[in-house]
């Protein structure tokens, strides 16, 4: 299975913030959109990509801060090192660059645009799901047998 497999399943949808929104803003955001990250660009349909803005990045920035982020924003706390996969990249790959990088999130560049995300819980569940899939057919090749 692939990081385009997983793609074709999850959607390409590209959330984005700017990098003078408000931190309290993208945390309503995150909040909304039901999500742990979003890319920080100029603008939301431009290609180039600042960074990444997370809950841990936030967290981080509250306890440096002594709880609050008053006048912070997302340019602030953001990463910037962005680490990226491509779509033709197996799951196991980018499950192996997570735990490796200690990052939950991962743009997708194909051909050096940007054609979607992907998360930690996007590749374990696709790692599942591959799994099942394995295993309901050894047990029908036992049973045939």
């Amino acid at each position: 299975m692939t990081i385009a497999d997983i793609l074709r399943n999850k959607g390409s949808k590209i959330l984005s913030v700017t990098p003078g929104m408000a931190l309290t803003e993208v945390a309503r955001f995150l909040v909304h959109h039901r999500i742990g990250a979003v890319l920080v660009r100029e603008e939301a349909g431009e290609e180039a990509m600042l960074g990444i803005l997370s809950e841990r990045d936030i967290v981080r920035a509250l306890a440096e801060d002594e709880g609050s982020v008053k006048g912070l924003v997302a340019s602030d706390v953001m990463t910037r090192v962005l680490h990226t996969v491509m779509p033709q990249m197996p799951v196991t790959h980018a499950l192996a660059m997570v735990t490796d990088r200690r990052v939950r999130h991962l743009p997708v560049l194909d051909g050096g645009k940007l054609c979607g995300i992907v998360s930690i819980g996007d590749l374990v569940k696709a790692r599942i799901d591959e799994a099942v899939t394995e295993a309901a057919a050894l047990r029908d090749y036992v049973a045939a047998g």
